[in-house]
C-alpha cells in the first residue's frame, strides 16, 4: 500500500517559462528560438544545458550564472518564486495530505531552490534538493535518500515526475510506484513513448490525478 507521495520540482510542481524566457533575454535570443532548442534536446534525449551550446556555442553556463549573479543581485535570474508555481500544486498537495499520505519534496535543484521551496509554505512533511544531499538523479543514491527521509519502504512510495529517465526509469529500479506527468517538454514527449505505458504505474495529465488514481491502486 502507498503511504508517501514524493514529488519531483521542475515541470512538476515549477512552471519554468519565466525562467527559460529570462535566460533567453541574457543568451540575446528570441525566446521562441531557446525554447525550441530545449524541445529538440528532450526529444534527443540529450541535457538541457546542450540547448545553450546549440544557440551560442562554447557558452560557459556556471560562467555567465556567475556574471549574471553580480549583475543582477536582487533578481530571480534562473531561480523560481511561488509565482511560478502551477495552479493545481497548493490544492493538490494539500488533498493528499489529507487523504493521509505523506507528501514529500524531492528534486534535482540546487541548494538556493530549497530555501524558496520552504518560503512557500506548501502542504508537505518535508523539502529536499540533490545539492542538499550531494547526490542527484538518476543515481540510486537519491532514491535511497528518497526513501530513508521518508521513512517507508520503497513500494510504499510514489514518485511523480516529468521524465522517463530522471524519475520513472530509476524510481522503479529502486522499488517505488511511479507516476509520470504530462506536463512540460520532456513530460508531453515521455508519455507519448511506449515506453511509459510500460514503466509508469500511472500516467497523468495534472496533480489532481494523483489522489484518483492512488485509490485505484490500493
Amino acid at each position: 500500500m502507498i503511504k508517501a507521495v514524493v514529488l519531483d520540482v521542475g515541470e512538476t510542481l515549477i512552471d519554468e517559462t519565466r525562467i527559460w524566457s529570462r535566460w533567453a533575454d541574457r543568451l540575446g535570443v528570441p525566446r521562441f528560438v531557446l525554447m525550441g532548442a530545449l524541445g529538440g534536446m528532450a526529444a534527443l534525449d540529450r541535457s538541457h544545458s546542450e540547448a545553450f551550446e546549440l544557440v551560442r556555442p562554447g557558452f560557459d553556463v556556471a560562467a555567465e550564472t556567475a556574471a549574471w549573479e553580480r549583475d543582477e543581485p536582487g533578481s530571480l535570474r534562473n531561480h523560481f518564486d511561488a509565482e511560478d508555481l502551477y495552479p493545481d500544486v497548493r490544492e493538490a498537495l494539500a488533498a493528499l495530505r489529507a487523504a493521509g499520505y505523506q507528501v514529500i519534496v524531492a528534486g534535482n535543484q540546487p541548494e538556493r531552490a530549497h530555501g524558496a521551496l520552504v518560503a512557500m509554505e506548501l502542504p508537505v512533511d518535508s523539502v529536499h534538493t540533490s545539492d542538499g544531499w550531494g547526490v542527484a538523479k538518476p543515481a540510486p543514491e537519491f532514491f535511497a535518500k528518497v526513501a530513508a527521509v521518508a521513512g517507508r519502504e520503497p513500494a510504499e512510495i510514489l514518485y511523480v515526475g516529468d521524465r522517463l529517465d530522471n524519475d520513472v526509469l530509476p524510481a522503479s529500479a529502486a522499488g517505488m510506484r511511479t507516476a509520470l506527468l504530462r506536463r512540460g517538454p520532456w513530460g508531453y514527449l515521455h508519455a507519448e513513448r511506449a515506453q511509459a505505458a510500460q514503466a509508469a504505474d500511472v500516467i497523468v495529465d495534472d496533480l489532481h490525478a494523483l489522489l484518483p488514481a492512488l485509490r485505484a491502486m490500493a
